[in-house]
């Protein structure tokens, strides 16, 4: 059902760009004030359907896939109070033109924390371990000819091999998702932590020193540069904001100064890597390993692609907050948040759109 009838014209119209599932449907539907339409098909909701839904409508709640930007907003017209996304990140959406139209954005960060945290460290595992190359041995049926021999299939553990040896963890962006997977590491006897933040932040010692201690670490600190992560950095966590800002942060200068054992790992957004070069990297031995659950251009990424051709690169289809618990938590708080922009109220999640303009 596409749509509920609207029995009263006073009733404010929200688009929903894909059926939220029957523990978060009804949270919109019980509202008598709002004649809720809803994307009908279980994949992503069609341009031309949005833009003929959408005049008129009061909020509209989109997935990452779908863009809002001058078109949409121009067809919803003055009605529109507010755009909800089911994301953490709003790179599809135009913030500069929400703020001209005075149009408040809520968004789902925090929920997916844990999930993404977890898939982090074991894409480290997979990649370290050459996951990727091993299963193909099984699934190609290649096993029981295989001669075992004592250094066959190794790879870098994650974890610290002796109590005199040290582990370092790199984190491009240590925000609550990079802390999380930190927190997750410590086990494995990682003794220190290197991280980058926005360039325009300053070094703070007070920070590092409280860091340290907040994770029982030997030292956690910020890299005085990227090239000195990348060297010194056993595993790197790629977890910062897309963007223009860090389209391609690592790149072929940043992969050749990581080490040859070295594990890259990226579950942030696919802009940040430059898939090409990593590629090249695994190819020629620049690192050892990367997992990756985003790639740039997804998901128009197919087997001839070169990182999906790589041996040593485990790639996930952006699975990073799968769990049936984090996207119940997204869904609904994307929900409550198109709820409260509609009626005016605070949101769980707003995005602060002041100076955007």
């Amino acid at each position: 059902m596409s749509a509920e009838p609207a029995s009263a014209t006073s009733r404010m119209k929200v688009v929903v760009c894909r059926d939220l599932g029957p523990d978060v449907m009804p949270l919109l539907r019980a509202r008598t004030e709002l004649d809720v339409v809803v994307w009908p098909e279980d994949r992503a909701c069609e341009r031309a359907w949005l833009l003929e839904h959408v005049p008129g409508a009061a909020g509209v709640l989109v997935m990452l896939s779908d863009k809002v930007n001058e078109e949409l907003l121009d067809k919803a017209g003055p009605t529109l109070k507010v755009v909800s996304t089911m994301s953490v990140g709003y790179e599809h959406v135009d913030l500069p033109a929400l703020a001209a139209r005075n149009v408040r954005l809520g968004y789902t960060p925090d929920v997916l924390t844990d999930a993404v945290a977890d898939v982090s460290v074991m894409l480290a595992l997979m990649a370290g371990r050459n996951a990727k190359e091993t299963m193909g041995v099984v699934q190609r049926g290649e096993w029981p000819n295989t001669s075992w021999s004592p250094f066959s299939f190794c790879g870098p553990q994650l974890s610290r091999p002796s109590p005199s040896s040290t582990r370092t963890a790199g984190f491009i962006g240590f925000g609550r998702i990079a802390r999380a997977t930190l927190a997750r590491l410590v086990p494995f006897g990682i003794t220190h932590a290197l991280y980058t933040t926005s360039p325009g932040s300053a070094p703070s010692p007070a920070q590092d020193a409280q860091y340290t201690r907040q994770f029982s670490l030997t030292s956690v600190r910020r890299a005085g540069s990227l090239a000195a992560l990348a060297r010194g950095s056993d595993v790197v966590f790629v977890l910062a904001p897309g963007g223009a800002a860090t389209r391609h942060v690592v790149d072929e200068r940043f992969l050749r100064q990581m080490k040859r054992t070295a594990v890259l790992v990226n579950t942030a957004r696919g802009t940040l890597v430059d898939a090409h070069a990593l590629a090249r990297a695994l190819r020629e031995g620049w690192l050892w390993g990367a997992g990756v659950d985003v790639v740039e251009g997804e998901p128009a990424v197919g087997s001839a692609h070169p990182l999906v051709q790589e041996p040593r690169c485990v790639v996930l289809p952006h699975i990073g907050s799968a769990t049936t618990e984090t996207r119940l938590g997204m869904a609904t708080l994307a929900a409550n948040n198109l709820l409260a922009g509609v009626f005016g109220e605070a949101m769980q999640a707003e995005l602060d759109l002041k100076g955007r303009t």
